[in-house]
């Protein structure tokens, strides 16, 4: 019986050992266990910040992103407007068989001041961004042949001061008078030109300016020379243009009979063949009179500006001439489709009453003025009813002085009525 007690009691004691080692077993896993936990909590913890600043920065990314592209959307376009004036055949010089008294050069020599011949139209053309005339003549001063034919019109160099003293900014050379003393009287011009600050284009040579940021090209066609062979050398020209990143490209064109007031239809397939593969304004001479204004796609073709400082001639029958404006206005670069134009009538002499040309151009007004502006009316609404093209609407100068005229005489009416 004593045996039997001895070994419930070494089984009691064996059980006890037992709960012991499993109770420091357990205390063992649930601390290990915790530790775990707690190191895993830790890990999530550390891994959720992280995710919180990640986010954070994304989302603070994204809107001033938002904000970068509202502010884009809201920022007002970038409006550039520049207005070019055109103005016809210039010959500052004469022809050696003219009778010297009345020629341009003496008219030079006489008033010593090359400021004279534009002093009319230099207000007009001070205002502008950029003016452009046809140089039909030739400058040098060497001793050169001249070419066999009737008019051969030769300047002296000094001569470049009446265009600089006016305002002009860049002349066409390509016509029938660019080479009249041979070709070096040619290579001559452009130098002259070019070293008195006047950039000149023509034939194959185009030109690209840069007016108020805008870049702006030129070239020039003499169509008399060969049709066929200029146009496939003007779409060249407004190509390498385009190339180049012109913006405007404006073409000035040597054409059509002389004193005539409709162009021919080369002049009409011309001229749109160059609006057709670019250009934006066309400029016509080498009649010698007005002819009329079309607008094509848009764009206008001015067919002929008749004469302007003109030594060709000290006496011509037809004095009317114009000066064309035009106000381009690009958005963000491009070219927007609005037509603002202006035509300014103008007497090639201030002395045009008595028949004589004191080579200096003068705009006029009221019933003379509107008499020029009547004309370029009616050949532009004759070209349209031969052709089937678009007549251009003739803003004049002469409809800004009315418009003003009638808010001056508002202003002092309302001022009397107070």
């Amino acid at each position: 019986m004593e045996e039997n007690e001895r070994k419930r009691q070494r089984e009691r004691e064996r059980r006890r050992e037992l709960r012991r080692r499993q109770v420091r077993r357990q205390k063992i896993i649930f601390g290990g266990g915790a530790a775990g936990i707690l190191l895993l909590l830790i890990l999530v913890l550390a891994v959720q910040g992280m995710s919180a600043a990640s986010a954070e920065a994304k989302v603070k990314e994204l809107a001033e992103k938002k904000q970068e592209q509202a502010r884009k959307e809201e920022k007002e376009p970038e409006i550039v407007s520049l207005t070019i004036s055109a103005a016809g055949d210039c010959t500052l010089g004469t022809d050696e068989y003219f009778n010297y008294s009345t020629s341009l050069p003496a008219k030079y020599e006489a008033v010593q001041e090359p400021g004279y011949f534009f002093r009319k139209v230099e207000p007009i053309f001070s205002q502008d961004d950029l003016t452009i005339v046809n140089m039909e003549g030739i400058l040098t001063s060497e001793e050169l042949p001249r070419e066999i034919k009737q008019f051969a019109f030769k300047g002296d160099p000094e001569y470049t001061q009446i265009l600089t003293e006016g305002s002009v900014e860049a002349a066409n050379l390509a016509n029938n008078h660019s080479r009249d003393y041979g070709e070096q009287s040619y290579t001559d011009t452009i130098e002259i030109m070019e070293n008195a600050g006047i950039p000149t284009f023509g034939y194959d040579r185009t030109v690209l300016l840069d007016v108020k940021g805008i870049k702006v090209g030129l070239l020039g066609t003499y169509e008399l020379a060969d049709h066929m062979g200029c146009e496939e050398e003007m779409i060249k020209n407004i190509e390498s243009l385009q190339a180049q990143g012109a913006q405007l490209i404006i073409a000035s064109f040597h054409w059509g009979i002389e004193r005539t007031n409709i162009p021919n239809e080369i002049q009409v397939d011309l001229a749109h063949s160059a609006i057709d593969h670019g250009a934006d304004l066309i400029l016509g001479h080498h009649p010698h009179v007005l002819q009329g204004i079309e607008t094509y796609k848009g764009k206008n073709i001015v067919y002929s500006l008749g004469n302007f400082c003109f030594g060709g001639n000290s006496g011509p029958n037809d004095m009317d001439a114009m000066i064309f404006q035009q106000t381009f206005t690009l958005e963000d670069g491009e070219l927007t489709e609005d037509n603002v134009t202006n035509v300014v009538p103008v007497k090639i002499s201030g002395s045009w009453a008595q028949g004589v040309n004191d080579y200096q151009p003068t705009p006029v007004d009221g019933d003379i003025g509107e008499a020029v502006i009547a004309r370029v009316e009616e050949y532009s609404q004759s070209l349209a009813e031969q052709y089937g093209t678009e007549a251009a609407q003739i803003q004049s100068s002469l409809d800004n002085n009315q418009e003003k005229e009638a808010q001056t005489e508002a202003v002092a009416g309302a001022a009397v009525g107070e």
